[in-house]
């Protein structure tokens, strides 16, 4: 009897501290899956259904991954954060809303990999860029943003010296007026640079806009078939494209300054233009 009291008393002394436990602690790397569960704690064996549950249950500077294909959903990311679903279909379906905002703090890095983030043509804005110390795009398909002012990748970091940089990717078939845009990089207060590397713009509106202060580069990338002009630049923004191609837009090639390293290929657009040099050969 006395033993059956003293283990009661014990368990009385630690049921308090047991019960103050967090059901689920964040964790460095979460999973999702097309048939996960968003009240799971996004473990391997446990994944969660959406980017938005997994999210929340993800540390700052952790990373989401998908364990296979399927739709996960649109998602606000506030913190430092990499979601990689490199080899299976990462879906963002976005009818009438935003894809994927970016809204972290100044020092955050965000990285986006393997997506397929579909406006079904009533999108909005693929990934919007509102804050970030830089943002990573990589492998993804970015398509269908077609409401007023779609775009497919939007730029618009109030903070100084956000990086962008959009490698080995296809932006498509993204804005259907003058305020639509494959990719439109801009200023809001802070300041953007940019870097476009392998990656196809390709049957938007514009296919590239560049406005405000922003410092752009483009390299090995086609901009093609969008159906007005090619690669836009205004305000004090600057830019510089080599070993690329602007081909059959159906407005101009490039307006203002746009600077080539004389390695490009600009034929068929209405019109061609003649970029001034750019220099840069060391």
């Amino acid at each position: 009897m006395r033993r059956i009291a003293l283990l009661a008393l014990v368990a009385g002394l630690f049921l308090p501290v047991i019960a103050s436990q967090p059901a689920h602690a964040q964790a460095t790397r979460t999973w999702v899956s097309g048939v996960g569960d968003d009240a799971n704690p996004c473990s391997r064996t446990a994944p969660c259904k959406t980017f938005p549950g997994a999210i929340s249950k993800t540390a700052a500077g952790g990373e989401i991954n998908c364990l296979d294909s399927g739709g996960f959903g649109t998602v606000t990311i506030t913190k430092a954060i990499t979601i990689y679903c490199e080899g299976v279909v990462g879906g963002v379906l976005a009818a009438g809303v935003n894809g994927i905002i970016v809204n972290a703090a100044a020092t955050d890095h965000v990285v986006l990999r393997g997506l397929d983030i579909d406006g079904a043509g009533t999108g909005i804005k693929g990934v919007t860029i509102l804050q970030a110390a830089s943002v990573v795009i990589e492998h993804c398909f970015i398509r269908n943003f077609n409401s007023a002012g779609g775009i497919g990748v939007s730029a618009a970091p109030t903070n100084f010296n956000s990086m962008l940089m959009i490698r080995d990717s296809v932006i498509s078939h993204n804005g259907t007026a003058a305020d639509g845009a494959g990719v439109q990089i801009t200023t809001n207060g802070g300041s953007a640079r940019a870097t476009i590397t392998n990656t196809a713009i390709h049957k938007n509106f514009v296919g590239l806009n560049v406005l405000g202060t922003s410092n752009v580069q483009v390299n090995n990338s086609n901009i093609s078939e969008n159906l007005s002009t090619g690669f836009a630049l205004g305000g004090a923004a600057s830019a510089r494209i080599g070993r690329s191609m602007i081909v059959n837009n159906l407005g101009s090639a490039t307006t203002g300054s746009v600077l080539s390293y004389l390695d490009n290929q600009i034929n068929g657009n209405a019109p061609d233009t003649t970029p001034a040099t750019a220099g840069g050969y060391h």
